[in-house]
């Protein structure tokens, strides 16, 4: 059958000479594979362009879905947007693929996860949108905030500082828990305050440099390693805390 539904890609490998193999989360059918054949290939007629399956693209999609068929097929395709900036600036396109590397680690089974397909666009669309303080403090903003998703979310501080974040347990304590899962009172603060913002044009009143956002995007990570299972190292983390100033 023939399903029409939005998609975000995710990730694309060559398949042969002139095909692809696109890993998109779609709206409809949560994280899909699709086969799209030919698509590399010069003076194609199926409309279909390589240059549409690039990481975080954002698309309206006719599709085939089988519940018993791993692999899918795309009849029809169309920008659902085209970005401003993103495509032209390194620092946002590295953020781009480190969001789509950890959505891709998190979403494990293909089902429908409406509210996540919004909350991950409306999160490119304001990456696109944002001030260049705005996509540096980015990465963070979208790691703390995905965990609500998957039920691993930490409860904001509520006690007086100073106080430390356990990271085992997902809450601010007054002293350091007993085992070595904890982030000091400096990150602990910082990531209280990126729990408390809503919008991304609200990140830049978080004081961070260089160091701290390093720092935070190390706890951010070692988070999600201890509550999601076979959560391993990401490739673009090294590439982003070098281009994050």
């Amino acid at each position: 059958m023939l399903h029409k539904t939005r998609g975000i890609v995710v990730r694309q490998v060559k398949y042969g000479e002139t095909s692809l193999i696109v890993t998109i989360f779609t709206e409809k059918f949560g994280m899909q594979s699709y086969m799209v054949k030919g698509v590399r290939k010069s003076g194609i007629s199926s409309g279909l362009r390589a240059s549409q399956f690039q990481p975080s693209n954002i698309l309206d999609l006719v599709v085939t879905h089988h519940d018993r068929q791993g692999l899918h097929h795309i009849r029809e395709c169309q920008w659902a947007r085209l970005y401003r900036t993103i495509d032209r600036d390194i620092r946002k396109q590295t953020v781009v693929i480190f969001m789509m590397e950890v959505l891709q680690k998190c979403l494990k089974q293909p089902d429908p996860m409406t509210e996540l397909f919004q909350f991950t666009e409306d999160a490119l669309v304001g990456l696109d949108e944002a001030e260049p303080l705005v996509s540096a403090n980015f990465p963070i903003f979208f790691a703390l905030h995905l965990t609500h998703f998957f039920g691993f979310r930490m409860e904001d501080s509520t006690v007086p500082e100073p106080f430390f974040l356990d990271l085992q347990e997902g809450i601010f304590i007054p002293e350091p828990p007993d085992h070595p899962h904890w982030a000091d009172p400096v990150i602990s603060d910082r990531i209280s305050q990126f729990l408390k913002v809503t919008m991304p044009s609200d990140l830049p009143e978080i004081p961070l440099n260089r160091d701290l956002r390093r720092q935070l995007l190390e706890v951010c990570m070692q988070y999600y390693r201890l509550h999601l299972s076979d959560f391993g190292p990401l490739r673009s983390l090294p590439v982003l805390q070098t281009l994050l100033d």
